[in-house]
C-alpha cells in the first residue's frame, strides 16, 4: 500500500500565501507518488488538490457533510460522513504523517488528534505546539519542498 499524506489547513479565510504553498505541497505529494486526503473542501484543502491533481497525483477528500457533490472539483474520491468536523478523525486516521498548512481551530484540533495517535505532524506557517521545556512535536518547516520532504520521511520512518 503506497503513501498517503495529508494536507490540513484554512477552508475559508486562506489568503495568496498560503494556497500558493498548498499548491506546490499538493504537487510535490503527488511527485513524491503518494495520495493526498483532505477536508475535501476549499481553501488550502482545494489548492492542495489542485496541486496533486494537476501533477497526476490521486486526491481523496473526507467530507463533513452528506453530499459528495460538496467536494472541491480536484477531489477524485468524495467520502461523504455526515459527521461535521467530526470527520477530522476520519482524516487523521487515514494518514501517514499530515501537513499543516496555515489553519485555525479546525486545523488545530487535527494537529491535536494527530500528535494524540503518533501521526507526524509537519507545519509550515501554522500552529506550534509545545509540551514544557521538551521540543515540539509539530516539526516546523519553511517551504512546501522541505514539508514533502519531511512528511514523507515521517511517514516512511512510522511504518
Amino acid at each position: 500500500m503506497g503513501l498517503v499524506i495529508g494536507v490540513i489547513g484554512e477552508s475559508a479565510f486562506t489568503d495568496a500565501e498560503h494556497d500558493a504553498l498548498a499548491e506546490e505541497v499538493g504537487r510535490r505529494v503527488a511527485a513524491a507518488g503518494a495520495a493526498l486526503i483532505c477536508g475535501g473542501l476549499g481553501g488550502v484543502m482545494e489548492a492542495a488538490c489542485r496541486g496533486a491533481r494537476g501533477a497526476g497525483g490521486r486526491t481523496i477528500g473526507i467530507l463533513p457533510g452528506l453530499e459528495r457533490a460538496g467536494a472541491n472539483p480536484f477531489v477524485d474520491v468524495a467520502v461523504a460522513t455526515g459527521l461535521g468536523q467530526a470527520r477530522n478523525v476520519l482524516i487523521v486516521l487515514s494518514c501517514d504523517a499530515l501537513i499543516a498548512i496555515g489553519g485555525g481551530f479546525g486545523t488545530l484540533s487535527e494537529i491535536a488528534l494527530a500528535l494524540r495517535h503518533g501521526k507526524p505532524v509537519v507545519g509550515l506557517k501554522t500552529w506550534q505546539a509545545t509540551r514544557g521545556e521538551s521540543a515540539a512535536p509539530v516539526v516546523p518547516v519553511a517551504s512546501a519542498e522541505e514539508a514533502v520532504r519531511e512528511a514523507v520521511r515521517l511517514a516512511r520512518e512510522g511504518r
